[in-house]
């Protein structure tokens, strides 16, 4: 049963399936406060769907889910979100036909000004501000994706779900992008980050799990990590 009040996320057994072919079959997991956890692993290993578990999109099968020192088994995405659990997904999920000004003005329905939101987001992402009449799509993918991350911490989120953070971006640009997120976390957010190419995380993570065939098969520092990696299952 979860419930460490010391750590931010705790996935204890977790079992979960689409329809008849189970995906995660026993995933233990843990996230402390502040800290930058790195799951990596290859296409199918199960990364992201342990993401969408976390975030409330699909149900556990068996196992138990805790935020905060709390189990959030069933909870549904609003509830999770309210409890400061955010998920930037693959993709990045923005809005692309809006301004990135209108963008983050979504954000206002969970509370806050457009005018806190954009100072935020500015101060973070000084390239947003001077786009902010932009049409999102139009951006780079680089802005794009940071464009993700502040409407993502707009809300004032204590656990950052990042999917994928390096999909289809140049390695100057990931590099940037993962300094940002190290810095997230020296604010006391904590965060999971997905990634199937483990060289662009292991600077900048606290702890890793290697995850293969919907497993945890690792859990450990990255130095300890690195050595074990094979490039044959997780890439350059």
């Amino acid at each position: 049963m979860v419930g460490d009040p010391e750590l931010a996320l705790e996935l204890r057994d977790v079992h979960a399936a689409y329809g008849s072919i189970e995906v995660l079959r026993g995933v233990d997991l843990a996230v402390p406060y502040g800290k930058v956890v790195a799951l990596l692993g290859p296409n199918g290993a199960g990364k992201s769907t342990t993401l969408r578990v976390i975030a409330g999109q699909l149900a556990v099968s068996r196992g138990d889910v805790g935020v905060a020192g709390r189990r959030v088994n069933g909870a549904s995405p609003d509830e999770l979100a309210r409890r400061g659990v955010c998920l930037v997904p693959e993709g990045k999920g923005i809005f692309p036909n809006l301004s990135v000004r209108e963008n983050l003005w979504m954000a206002t329905h969970v509370g806050g000004s457009l005018a806190s939101i954009e100072a935020v987001a500015y101060e973070r992402f000084p390239r947003l501000g001077e786009r902010r009449r932009q049409l999102a799509g139009t951006l780079s993918g680089g802005e794009q994706q940071m464009l993700a991350m502040a409407r993502a911490l707009s809300t004032n989120p204590a656990l950052v779900l990042l999917d994928e953070l390096s999909m289809g971006l140049a390695p100057l640009v990931v590099e940037e992008l993962y300094e940002i997120v190290a810095n997230i976390a020296e604010t006391g957010v904590s965060l999971l980050v997905v990634e199937q190419f483990a060289r662009a995380v292991l600077g900048i993570a606290d702890w890793v799990g290697i995850m293969i065939r919907g497993r945890i098969q690792e859990f450990a520092s990255p130095s300890a990590v690195e050595a074990d990696l094979s490039t044959a299952y997780l890439g350059e």
